[in-house]
């Protein structure tokens, strides 16, 4: 079994469960969107800060220049406090507080994606009172499905988020009347998790015929926010150990022409694979019908498993026995507390160091302290 190199002799002393980033690899991961966009220059890409908050990873991303994409007034705190530059950050959210909204105003933020006609008149208002002009970007309802799991999508009519696309005329025009608002574009995002470049392909389309209508009806497009959504092969982190981010920016090279600003947020594909969820064996259980690999990692370490029933590729990286099946399961007080069925790993022993893949995304920033377990650490190669 192909298995992913860590250095074991470090881990003995760490008390499990803990990260481990791979910084080189999230190093590549940036260099390699930069290298995709060199020859866009009004091209720009901002860092999703939900999918993980991580100190450390968020000065590396800054460092090379990404902007930030936060949805929260915390996020936009962390990005700051990473050296994010205020005009490079975009702040987006159904649910803005008041708070939030006037923490951006006063840091300066690049943009807020406004995604209702309600919350556009608060933040006008808000705006005003500080003597300031926000600059905001609709966000679109484009009523289009990804092929993606049903809790990470955001693009249909039914999904909470966004303005649906036959009403933001009506909307831009609103935005324009009020002179301390700066309508700039417009934001979309149809979800999490892409691998289909075709969805991408159909969000173009409807942003190409949404601009187009806009601008023939005098409202001025100056840019667009394509969102974000690449996904990554989860099952296969070895032999594809980075998204596909040729064929992304491919797509919309050849289906958004002309020489209007694109911003993009991507999270999960920068640094889901560089992200590992370390645990070690507690007990080899024999069930009836089973066998239990009980690992001191739970749902509260990676709650994407159960939450979603996602499947990350599971490793024994201490083991050089035959294979045989597993469940891999965790030790909290939930029948969902498990990350992987019938897994097949080498055999298992307790003490034994198993690898969680790619949970370099929603691992860490969605953690809890369920059960009263602690917060897991985070490890780094560098």
């Amino acid at each position: 079994m192909l298995k992913g190199t860590y250095p074991l002799d470090r881990f003995q002393g760490l008390q499990t469960p803990f990260y481990y980033y791979d910084t080189a690899l999230l190093q590549h991961t940036l260099d390699t969107i930069k290298e995709q966009i060199r020859n866009r220059p009004q091209w720009k890409v901002h860092y999703a800060v939900k999918a993980n908050h991580n100190p450390v990873l968020l000065k590396q991303i800054a460092a090379a220049g990404m902007g930030a994409d936060c949805v929260s007034g915390g996020e936009i705190r962390a990005a700051l406090e990473a050296g994010f530059p205020p005009e490079g950050i975009v702040y987006a959210g159904v649910g803005k507080a008041d708070w939030e909204i006037n923490l951006g105003l006063d840091a300066g933020i690049g943009r807020f994606n406004v995604e209702s006609s309600a919350e556009l008149q608060v933040l006008a208002e808000l705006a005003a009172q500080k003597g300031l002009v926000a600059p905001v970007s609709l966000r679109v309802n484009p009523d289009i499905g990804a092929h993606t799991l049903a809790g990470i999508t955001t693009g249909l009519a039914e999904n909470k988020f966004g303005i649906y696309h036959g009403m933001v005329e009506e909307v831009a025009r609103e935005a324009l009347s009020l002179p301390s608002i700066r309508f700039c574009g417009l934001h979309f995002h149809i979800g999490s998790q892409i691998l289909e470049m075709p969805d991408f392909a159909a969000l173009c389309n409807r942003i190409n015929d949404l601009t187009d209508k806009l601008e023939r009806h005098g409202i001025p497009v100056a840019d667009v926010n394509v969102g974000g959504g690449l996904g990554i092969e989860y099952g296969h982190p070895n032999h594809l150990p980075m998204a596909d981010f040729a064929s992304y920016f491919g797509t919309y090279k050849r289906l958004l022409p002309g020489l209007r600003p694109v911003h993009f947020e991507l999270g999960r594909s920068i640094v889901a694979p560089c992200g590992t969820l370390i645990t070690r064996v507690l007990y080899v259980k024999e069930g009836l019908a089973r066998r239990f690999a009980i690992v001191d990692a739970g749902m509260n370490d990676l709650i994407r498993p159960a939450l979603y029933h996602a499947v990350h590729r599971i490793e024994n990286i201490s083991s050089h026995g035959p294979e045989m099946r597993y469940d891999v399961v965790g030790p909290c007080c939930e029948s969902s507390d498990v990350f992987g069925k019938d897994v097949l790993l080498e055999e298992c022993s307790r003490g034994d160091f198993i690898a969680i893949r790619s949970a370099g995304a929603y691992g860490e920033s969605m953690a809890s302290q369920y059960n009263c377990r602690p917060l897991a650490p985070a490890y780094f190669s560098e």
